[in-house]
């Protein structure tokens, strides 16, 4: 009994460890959520980095003191580079992208819900939020809420309907969006001309994620997502869901080379 329980439990922390997310071509896909130690080291590593900042500052301002340089634009220029570190996550997640120095190094990244590209929006809220749920009350509320919640949402996550998910590593140059196809390669389908490099990288992302899932999961998710691209190719196929789906993303990658 208490072998089954322990089964049960786990069963349990490892759904609570995955999020569903539904993109745009209502493909539901799973991602792993990132664990609050990988939030936890990515912002220490971020407030290293702003720390380093904070002192490459302090060292300008004495050697320009010690030259005896002055004037308005100097006060303006500190001004500007004081304001780095309070913007420091809204334009890291901005330009990279939904990662800081300290979730590119743990590899994680901020996601929307709804399968979406984050907006800048999206990243203001989160950061307009983080005084709010880490600023005005204790860390340890925020971590709180990111256990509770059982999506990996602090406060501003909840309020931008985004989460912090771990990425998957692509080491394997096939793994990657764009594959190296034989420049002989016959197209089976051409209407891959009406997709893009997003419904390629979900498809990855299916296919990748099948190869986890249970027979009867794997087919069903490979099935929803043939029934996807018939419909936006406007294309009815015979061939077996996972074999169609690998054909397509070796024809995309040819006809987009023959682009090229």
């Amino acid at each position: 009994m208490k072998g089954r329980k322990d089964n049960k439990k786990n069963k349990c922390k490892k759904q609570m460890d995955k999020v569903k997310v539904q993109t745009t071509q209502n493909v539901e896909i799973n991602y792993e959520i990132a664990s609050l130690g990988d939030r936890v080291v990515a912002a220490l590593i971020d407030y290293g980095v702003l720390i380093a900042y904070m002192l490459t500052i302090s060292v300008i301002v004495y050697f320009l003191n010690q030259l005896d340089i002055q004037g308005d634009w100097l006060l303006i220029l500190l001004m500007m580079l004081c304001l780095v570190i309070i913007f420091y996550d809204l334009l890291c997640e901005t330009l990279m992208e939904g990662q800081s120095i300290g979730k590119k190094i743990m590899k994680i990244k901020v996601i929307k819900l709804d399968g979406t590209q984050p907006s800048f929006g999206s990243y203001f809220m989160r950061w307009m939020l983080r005084i709010v749920d880490v600023v005005l009350f204790s860390p340890a509320v925020a971590m709180l809420v990111i256990l509770i919640n059982g999506k990996g949402q602090r406060l501003g996550d909840i309020a931008a309907n985004t989460t912090v998910v771990k990425l998957t590593e692509r080491i394997k140059f096939s793994e990657t969006l764009f594959e190296e196809v034989d420049r002989q390669h016959t197209l089976t389908y051409h209407e891959v001309s009406q997709l893009n490099d997003r419904d390629i990288e979900i498809i990855k992302e299916v296919l990748q994620t099948t190869e986890k899932l249970g027979q009867a999961q794997a087919q069903k998710l490979q099935e929803r997502t043939k029934q996807v691209l018939e419909q936006k190719m406007s294309i009815k196929v015979t061939q077996p869901a996972r074999e169609f789906l690998e054909t397509i993303v070796k024809d995309y990658n040819a006809y987009k080379g023959r682009l090229a």
